[in-house]
């Protein structure tokens, strides 16, 4: 696998304020900011563009409380100003557009009409205001071939920005000549054969994916015995609750399947809505070498006891 340099500038020098990101040899440039600094945000020469945007905001309701707008504009300044008056959900606003203004319309429209497309198949947030869905704007194979360059850069600075919702889960497994050569993910299993539970997931990049295919529980039945697990429990039972209305798990009875790749934060938090109660992820995942701690510890050195190292430096 190889490696992508990504050039970030914190403008006031703090994470989660206006935010440039730009990749050498790339003619795009993403310009990411806090609503709350809008002024300051339209205010830059890099605001005074035309391109693709993305409106980002809370939604409790979706399955990673993001609920997200998708647009584009021959002028960032005016829709923005549109937005701020007609909008009141958003509270963060991403600006994609082309350092050498080599884009016309016709990308632009084709570039909203694929990151819309994207981001509903990925699931990760709601889309309410897009109801009217762009068509694919006719484009020469060459512009068509521009487009989605500019695009695979885009998908791979998002996630830089902490902006998820075109990040798409890996489509194939890698076999065990792949997974040395990059230090991919083996496949790790977690069963609970009385419940029906067999569940499979990998690591793609800082996420855990709970893959399609695997049996899970239908209900989720974590009460908790104190406060803090209380709530804690509850949030799982609430996202369970989504998976399910969502059509992401299946019930069939007793189990359920998984039918899309869920992406988790963690092992546990993957297994705990597998198995329906509090899951220790790092125990409980398994693969043929062992532990899913087992495979995360694989490359750490081996600690060297005191006295060996005492009797190498004698001889």
């Amino acid at each position: 696998m190889s490696g992508k340099h990504i050039e970030l500038f914190l403008v006031d020098g703090e994470p989660g304020g206006i935010t440039t990101a730009d990749v050498a040899g790339w003619t795009g440039h993403v310009l990411i900011g806090p609503r709350s600094d809008l002024n300051r945000l339209l205010a830059r020469e890099d605001a005074n563009r035309n391109g693709v945007y993305l409106l980002l905001g809370e939604d409790p309701s979706s399955i990673e409380s993001t609920t997200c707008y998708i647009g584009r504009t021959e002028s960032f300044t005016a829709r923005f100003r549109d937005h701020d008056r007609n909008r009141d959900w958003w509270d963060r606003a991403v600006l994609i557009s082309s350092r050498d203004d080599s884009f016309n319309e016709g990308h632009w429209g084709y570039l909203e009409a694929r990151l819309l497309n994207i981001a509903a198949r990925a699931e990760r947030c709601s889309l309410p205001d897009n109801k009217q869905k762009p068509q694919l704007r006719r484009l020469s194979e060459a512009q068509i071939s521009d487009a989605e360059a500019f695009l695979a850069q885009v998908r791979g600075i998002l996630p830089v920005l902490g902006v998820n919702v075109l990040r798409a889960a890996a489509s194939t497994t890698p076999g065990p000549l792949e997974q040395a050569a990059s230090g991919a993910s083996p496949v790790f299993r977690l069963t609970v054969a009385r419940n029906g539970i067999d569940a499979r997931a990998r690591v793609v990049g800082d996420e855990f994916l709970l893959l399609e295919g695997s049996r899970v529980t239908a209900t989720w039945t974590g009460v908790g015995s104190t406060p803090g697990t209380r709530r804690s429990y509850a949030a799982y039972r609430e996202r369970h609750a989504k998976l399910v209305a969502d059509g992401s798990i299946r019930v069939n009875g007793t189990t359920a399947v998984v039918t899309r790749d869920i992406p988790f934060t963690s092992p546990s938090a993957a297994g705990t809505i597998a198995t329906g109660h509090s899951c220790n992820g790092r125990t409980s995942w398994l693969w043929n070498a062992g532990t899913y701690g087992d495979w995360e510890n694989r490359d750490l050195p081996t600690a060297t006891a005191p006295g060996n190292a005492a009797q190498r430096e004698d001889r």
